[in-house]
């Protein structure tokens, strides 16, 4: 019988990389991941590693070993979740990450209700975007995420996660302060009156900034980004001094009034879509349960 240990190594490179990220994410010394590795090919018979330039990746061999080892520790996490439910109380740790303007709007309400619900249980919540926090997820770094799919981007949905939908979002033009549009204007037209304004958009890269160029392009423009940030707040900051127009969600608002002008998207554009993530067989974890119906309530709530 194979050592699950080093499957789980095996897997760890998978998703990580390099034999360093899988040392640095387990605290182990490269050397003896390496060794480790190479107790499990002579378990298995046959190589699991083959050198490219100065990296290694996993042989089709490896591959297979992997989609079993999924299988296992879906099977784990099971179990785990079977006993956390036969328990009378909810109590460890959770592992949450949101990307920015869920962690303002929504994760402060639903840390409340968990507290007020379940005090013995600890949450620990990291803010980082769901380019970053969906392979975390996969590579076991988080339990639970929240994240964006913004219209006509679809992102991937791999097989080892499963969604939830949590809300919808409404997008909408922020016009900056003292730039005076034209009058009544359709969507696009409102959207090509600020053609040469500057604008402030996330970072290339970023599923937000291919939507926002995307957006703008079908609208007859090239927009002229001066400012580029993941922070949101920055974008409303920027709008609010007039110094560029941007595209802002409603959960920037954290509930309240919003302090600029606002006009609607194009038809097909004006939602993004947030959701939560997590491992296959972990969705029936009374910790999961619990925080999904937390962050469904706060979503409710409008906040």
């Amino acid at each position: 019988m194979f050592d699950l240990h080093r499957l789980r190594l095996l897997r760890e490179l998978k998703h990580r990389g390099t034999l360093a990220a899988v040392a640095a994410a387990l605290s182990y010394s490269p050397s003896s991941v390496s060794q480790q590795l190479s107790l499990l090919e002579s378990e298995v018979g046959v190589p699991l590693l083959e050198p490219v330039g100065r990296r290694v990746r996993l042989t089709p061999q490896a591959e297979i070993l992997v989609a079993h080892t999924e299988a296992v520790l879906e099977r784990l996490e099971r179990a785990e979740a079977d006993i956390a439910t036969s328990l009378a109380d909810l109590a460890g740790t959770l592992r949450v990450a949101s990307f920015q303007t869920a962690a303002l709007a929504l994760v402060p309400t639903a840390l409340t209700l968990l507290r007020e619900a379940h005090p013995r249980l600890r949450v620990h919540v990291t803010q980082t975007e769901p380019e970053k926090s969906i392979p975390a997820l996969l590579a076991r770094d988080f339990d639970l995420v929240v994240a964006e799919e913004y219209p006509g981007s679809p992102d991937a949905r791999p097989a080892e996660l499963e969604q939830e939908d949590l809300c919808d979002d409404p997008l909408r033009l922020a016009r900056p302060r003292g730039v005076e549009g034209a009058g009544p204007a359709g969507a696009r037209e409102a959207l090509r009156e600020l053609a040469g304004h500057p604008w402030v958009m996330e970072p290339e890269g970023t599923t937000a900034r291919h939507w926002a160029m995307t957006l703008c392009r079908t609208a007859g423009f090239e927009p002229d980004v001066r400012y580029e940030s993941t922070d949101l707040l920055l974008h409303l900051r920027l709008v609010e001094q007039g110094h560029a127009a941007a595209l802002l969600p409603d959960l920037v608002w954290s509930g309240g009034r919003p302090t600029v002008a606002l006009r609607p998207l194009p038809r097909g554009q004006g939602t993004r879509r947030v959701f939560t993530a997590v491992r296959r067989g972990r969705s029936r974890h009374p910790a999961i349960q619990a925080c999904r119906r937390a962050l469904r309530e706060a979503a409710g709530k409008g906040v």
